[in-house]
């Protein structure tokens, strides 16, 4: 069985874009970016909502052409479009860059997918997330807590009718302030 991790940038009071889809507070270190890079390369299958796949897919597909490209933004960019990925949505109709389009049931799809042999997958997109959260779905937690108060916004988790009990598995700290936690889920 495979393992679903959902991990993001948020803000110290819990989200991941302010009013307006702001995420101009989260723009990381070289050390973090490197880091998120690094989960790239470890994670088997993207899983995307359809706004944040819209957001990665306006920069990545050329981000290693871009003239100010740092050595880590050309690594992740390559990663990123030779990685499988899934688009959950019912709205758009087409996508790239390795990706699947997936348009029924979000729950359904990501269970049959954790129950494939294979690597980890990440979740990404807050709607997404909130859907796996609620049945169940997530094992990992991976929090890069910025030190910024934005009041509002997207939040980075979903409202929840049960608790979900987490162990503590490592603590970091990144330039700027940032603390990264992560998490799994008891089982």
């Amino acid at each position: 069985m495979r393992k679903l991790i959902y991990g993001m940038n948020l803000t110290l009071d819990g989200y991941i874009a302010a009013p307006g889809d702001d995420i101009g507070w989260s723009v990381p270190s070289d050390e973090l970016f490197q880091f998120w890079s690094d989960q790239l390369q470890a994670t088997d299958l993207s899983l995307y909502g359809r706004k944040l796949w819209q957001t990665m897919s306006s920069y990545w597909p050329t981000g290693d052409q871009q003239p100010n490209a740092t050595p880590s933004e050309i690594e992740f960019a390559r990663r990123w479009r030779n990685m499988s990925k899934v688009v959950f949505s019912s709205t758009i109709d087409k996508v790239g860059w390795n990706t699947r389009l997936v348009t029924g049931d979000a729950v359904t799809e990501i269970t049959r997918l954790k129950a494939e042999d294979g690597g980890p997958m990440d979740i990404g997109g807050a709607t997404l997330a909130g859907a796996a959260m609620q049945a169940g779905l997530i094992d990992e937690y991976v929090i890069a807590a910025h030190p910024v108060l934005v009041g509002g916004g997207t939040p980075f988790f979903t409202a929840l009718d049960h608790w979900v009990n987490l162990n503590l598995v490592e603590t970091r700290m990144f330039p700027g302030g940032v603390v990264l936690t992560r998490y799994e889920t008891k089982r």
